[in-house]
Order: structure tokens, then sequence, then C-alpha cells
């Protein structure tokens, strides 16, 4: 599995917003420029983060996006999940029940509900939230001495 760059930049818009907030909106212009994302490719991938309501925006001069709710509400998986759809490594797991012709006697299919379980475990459990402090904590570590 590999994540595209639309979800990693939806991820890191989310960081960046969060990181950010300051209350007021931002301009997307603001967010490329910090984000190194061109501000076309960044508008498509905030209205997708604004169509599922995970950011709020307003248009106008005094427009922008900002975070909807506290970043501890958003899980990677949940954005990775908006941007990608399926995170499993075999589609074969993307129904509710499996479809596959041979699951009942393909010796792999434990493997990817392995590695399935360990990818949402990991990407379930770290919250916007988590990422904010990891980057407080990378950058006070970058300054001391």
């Amino acid at each position: 599995m590999r994540i595209s760059t639309k979800g990693r930049y939806a991820v890191r818009v989310m960081l960046d917003l969060a990181t950010n907030n300051t209350g007021e909106y931002i301009k997307v212009k603001e967010i490329a420029g910090r984000q190194e994302i061109s501000e076309k490719y960044l508008e498509q991938i905030i209205s997708v983060l604004n169509k599922a309501g995970y950011v709020k925006s307003v248009r106008g001069a005094q427009g922008g996006y900002r975070i909807a709710r506290d970043p501890s509400s958003y899980t990677v998986g949940m954005i990775l999940r908006l941007t990608e759809g399926s995170l499993n490594p075999v589609a074969c797991l993307d129904d509710d029940v499996n479809e596959c012709e041979r699951c009942d006697t393909c010796e792999t299919l434990e493997v990817w509900k392995e590695l399935a379980d360990a990818i949402n475990r990991i990407v379930d459990n770290v919250t916007i939230a988590d990422l904010v402090e990891r980057q407080q904590a990378r950058i006070a570590g970058s300054y001391m001495i």
C-alpha cells in the first residue's frame, strides 16, 4: 500500500490548520506557502476536507479555512480514508463479506488481514493533536543546546 500525495497533503493541511489555529480563517495562499503545495492542488484537497466537514470555509477577501473541530477529534485514518478510500492492502478485504472465490482456501488471507489490522491500529490511534504535539516536541528539541 502506498499513500498518495493527496492523502499525505491532506494530513499536512489538517496539521497546518491545527498548528496555526487562532480562530481566524487562513487563506489557501498561506497554507500553500508553508506546506510547499501548489495552490491549485491544495484547493482540490481542501475542497474534499470542506465537503466532509473537517474544515470550515468563508468566501471573500477576509475568507479562508480553519479546522472545524478540536484536532483531537480527527485521526490520520479518518483523513486518509476520506482522500484514499480503502486502506486495505488487498481488494478482497474491502467488502463486509469477502466475495473472493478463494477466501476459504487462501493461505495468504490471514496475512493481509493482519497487515490491515496493523495499519488501521496505527492510523486510527494518531490524531491531529498528536501530530501537533510531535511537531512542537521536534521543534523544541531542535533548538536545545
